[in-house]
């Protein structure tokens, strides 16, 4: 699977080797990991599916970063037959529309919200406060805060 790396995601790996406080190797892989799994699973992907030119099902191959790399895959092989490329939601972003996805580009920046912008109301062209019961964001906030760089 190809993986173009997104500026948010290579960060959150960064902040895990730059930090100290990791007492072994062993500790920081595991929070590597589990970090990529969490980085990977907000990912839309794809798969391949096949039938035999006959109409009996062929086998599935997956999973693509992008539909480019799916079909570009199954000209390589030369089954024959047919195939689709199929989508696959992401459980991570099914997940984080339901419970809130703190500082994930998309998702609302405000430290008590995270939620995405759907879950927020219309004001003219801008999103208003959170619908959810319990959220007390009253504002969506679409940039990340900036951070004063060192000069």
């Amino acid at each position: 699977m190809r993986i173009t790396p997104r500026k948010h995601e290579y960060q959150a790996v960064v902040d895990i080797l730059v930090d100290p406080t990791f007492e072994s190797p062993d500790q920081m892989a595991k929070a590597l990991l589990k970090e990529m799994g969490a980085i990977l699973q907000m990912r839309d992907l794809w798969v391949l599916t096949h039938r035999w030119a006959d109409g009996s099902k062929g086998l599935n191959y997956g999973p693509f970063g992008s539909t480019a790399e799916a079909e570009a895959f199954a000209k390589k092989m030369s089954f024959g037959g047919t195939g689709r490329v199929i989508p696959l939601t992401s459980s991570g972003i099914a997940l984080a529309n339901h419970d809130g996805k703190a500082g994930w580009p998309g998702y609302c920046y405000n430290p008590q919200c995270g939620h995405p912008p759907f879950m927020h109301s219309s004001v003219g062209a801008s999103r208003g406060q959170c619908h959810l019961d319990g959220c007390a964001c009253d504002k969506f906030v679409k940039d990340a805060p900036k951070t004063k760089s060192k000069k």
